[in-house]
């Protein structure tokens, strides 16, 4: 089994660049992607030695004034210049704050991989009826995905009720939505259970090992956890052993 793979997902964290300076130094891994505040990119890419550097989002459009200026976001080609290796795409808040839908996210993904950075494409579904919920995620996954596309990107499942609630998902059940997510990759094409997944929605180091040993995750992605140095060094030092 390959090492599992951890996504520090800093979102707007945390403020002060020396602080992202230090908590990037902190947790230096091989297996770790640290994914901070566009602004820290640079920063924290000159702190890592070992770790690999991700965005959490990019643009749709590469940089060109033909197309249009684009004033305020940032290109795939910005982000592999400055060494991003993944770019997190379809996350819920992006979804849900900023109303992104599945064309955008689908844009995102073919500029991210054409710039050779490998997309994590966020998946979950909210609390409710379990059929809906299956409905929603067959949804995010086909709307957003195009056959070919599908062996070359990682899966992030967080179930939006776990997501800074403090109340993550049982084991049992993100098992069973890893499982229909490897059922629905492969309907879309031949091997596509095969693309890892990864599980995200309060993760701490009481629960980290359990999504990997027990549900079978391929890594996690990790949000406020990745902010406290203490937690998320614990996290690391839980999956040593796995």
């Amino acid at each position: 089994m390959k090492k599992p793979l951890l996504v520090a997902n800093w979102k707007m964290n945390p403020t002060k660049l020396a602080k992202a300076k230090e908590i990037a130094k902190f947790y230096d891994n091989e297996n770790v992607v640290i994914c901070p505040p566009f602004v820290f990119l640079n920063e924290v890419k000159e702190t890592i030695k070992k770790a690999s550097l991700g965005a959490q989002n990019c643009f749709w459009e590469k940089s060109s004034h033909k197309k249009g200026a684009f004033t305020g976001e940032i290109s795939g080609e910005m982000l592999a210049d400055i060494g991003c290796r993944f770019v997190i795409l379809g996350h819920s808040e992006r979804r849900e704050i900023f109303k992104e839908d599945y064309l955008s996210i689908k844009r995102k993904i073919k500029i991210t991989l054409s710039l050779g950075m490998t997309p994590i494409l966020c998946i979950g579904e909210k609390g409710g009826e379990e059929k809906k919920q299956i409905e929603t995620i067959k949804k995010q996954i086909t709307d957003s995905l195009e056959k070919s596309l599908v062996k070359k990107i990682i899966i992030a499942y967080e179930p939006v009720f776990a997501i800074g609630t403090g109340k993550p998902c049982d084991s049992y059940l993100a098992e069973k939505r890893k499982l229909l997510i490897k059922k629905i990759l492969e309907e879309i094409v031949k091997g596509g259970d095969k693309t890892p997944i990864l599980y995200g929605g309060s993760v701490n180091s009481k629960n980290a090992a359990l999504y990997i040993k027990e549900a079978g995750f391929d890594g996690l992605l990790v949000g406020g956890a990745s902010l406290d140095k203490k937690e998320f060094k614990q996290i690391i030092e839980s999956l040593k052993e796995l």
